[in-house]
């Protein structure tokens, strides 16, 4: 199927499910387009006897789209620019020290519990599984979603502070939570996609080799996100016509984004920087006041569209999945267990902090329930080999990550408003 015919058919079923939803769910119009595609999903799959050749041809369709290429190496450029360019550096830089223990220390924390814990409970289920994959489930599964949590938080009402420490982790802890999950993939022996879109080689995997690769991946992706955000500032500095301002910014995302997948540096992390950048500096210096509106309204659209047709995929992808019993229980227990130990990591930085500064005592219960898993898991899931050797565990993973997702945003995004406007937090 040709690509203009796939972005067609998206497109048409985001908005009818869009117009479905404003009419009848009255939902977040993200949360509601995903429940209707997951609505329709088990309505065919239950239809499947009266209309066989419907249901294969729809899976022939899912399968033709390459969810892990098409979020990583394409729309996620556009959603983390859009999104960063709407945070205050001021506010990001108050909360520096609690976004970056989240952000670091606490992915790789999540990570190596979920991993030993999903190793056991595997086990339990019966699976002879390498410790190798159930890290890599703790790998994909720990980083909080910036596009998931991004678009919730628009609607929830959260204090600015609040608001920022979330926005502010999930915008910069999947750099880490990536690396971690090159490094481990490495291990398993094979090529593998970067964040930024680049094929990346990991074939040491001492301390020395994973600093290496860290260093290169996210340092070197933040220090091109500040070239890319220079390049910027003075392009829109040097001229007053919103339209070629316009033009600038999505050339920066891009070919910005491109390049960095060529060098073989973190795309997405280039993009918060070079968003932050525009959007605070740029925003002051750079830019007209009808330079402004039009750049915010054109980045507003495209963020708008862009998660409406992610999380229709999200909810369409229920199809390809094989729901084995075994994998179903393992998907429902890992619920609770990203949660208790999301609980640890947020009380980390509290508890390291708490001597310099005022906390509310719910902030790491709103933290906990804030930190959504999004696209970003089902993709990097849908990039582990596919090995027949691994099968099983492969198909394991994949429909415990879509478990946890479907909970995270359904359940978590639709009362994280309540939980925080219960929470009556005063200084966070």
């Amino acid at each position: 199927m040709e690509a203009l015919d796939i972005i067609s058919i998206l497109l048409t079923l985001a908005a009818v499910f869009g117009y479905l939803n404003l009419k009848t769910l009255k939902l977040p119009t993200t949360i509601g387009i995903m429940l209707i595609g997951l609505a329709c999903s088990l309505t065919l799959i239950l239809c499947r006897p009266l209309i066989p050749n419907f249901i294969d041809d729809s899976r022939l369709f899912l399968e033709s789209i390459d969810f892990n290429k098409t979020l990583m190496e394409g729309m996620l450029s556009y959603l983390l620019f859009a999104g960063a360019l709407h945070v205050n550096f001021n506010d990001l830089r108050e909360q520096k020290w609690v976004v970056a223990i989240l952000a670091s220390f606490g992915v790789i924390f999540s990570t190596f519990l979920i991993g030993f814990s999903s190793q056991f409970i595997l086990q339990a289920l019966g699976y002879e599984v390498e410790l190798l994959w159930c890290l890599l489930f703790g790998a994909l599964i720990s980083p909080t979603d910036p596009v998931a949590v991004l678009g919730i938080l628009k609607k929830a009402g959260a204090p600015k502070s609040l608001e920022t420490k979330i926005t502010g982790e999930s915008l910069f802890n999947d750099g880490v939570g990536v690396v971690v999950y090159l490094v481990l993939l490495g291990m398993l022996g094979g090529a593998v996609t970067g964040h930024g879109g680049g094929d990346h080689h990991v074939t040491e995997t001492s301390v020395g080799a994973i600093a290496k690769l860290f260093s290169i991946e996210v340092g070197g992706g933040l220090i091109w996100g500040a070239i890319l955000g220079s390049v910027g500032f003075y392009l829109l500095r040097s001229i007053n016509n919103y339209q070629i301002e316009i033009l600038i910014s999505l050339a920066l995302v891009t070919a910005g984004y491109r390049a960095a997948a060529a060098m073989h540096l973190s795309g997405p992390l280039a993009m918060v920087v070079a968003g932050l950048m525009l959007g605070n500096k740029g925003r002051l210096l750079a830019m007209s006041d009808s330079t402004r509106e039009h750049l915010d309204t054109f980045w507003e659209l495209v963020d708008e569209i862009l998660n409406a047709v992610l999380f229709l995929l999200i909810g369409i992808e229920l199809l390809i999945l094989d729901w084995t019993p075994k994998a179903i229980l393992f998907g429902f227990i890992a619920i609770p267990l990203t949660l208790i130990v999301r609980f640890i990591a947020a009380s980390i930085p509290v508890a390291i902090l708490k001597n310099f500064r005022e906390f509310s005592p719910r902030v790491v219960t709103i933290l906990t329930w804030g930190g959504l898993r999004g696209g970003i898991s089902v993709a990097l899931a849908l990039g582990l080999p596919k090995d027949p050797e691994y099968a099983d565990i492969r198909n394991v993973i994949l429909v415990a990550t879509y478990i946890v997702v479907i909970f995270s945003i359904a359940v978590q995004g639709l009362s994280l408003k309540t939980l925080i406007q219960r929470s009556l937090i005063v200084k966070d």
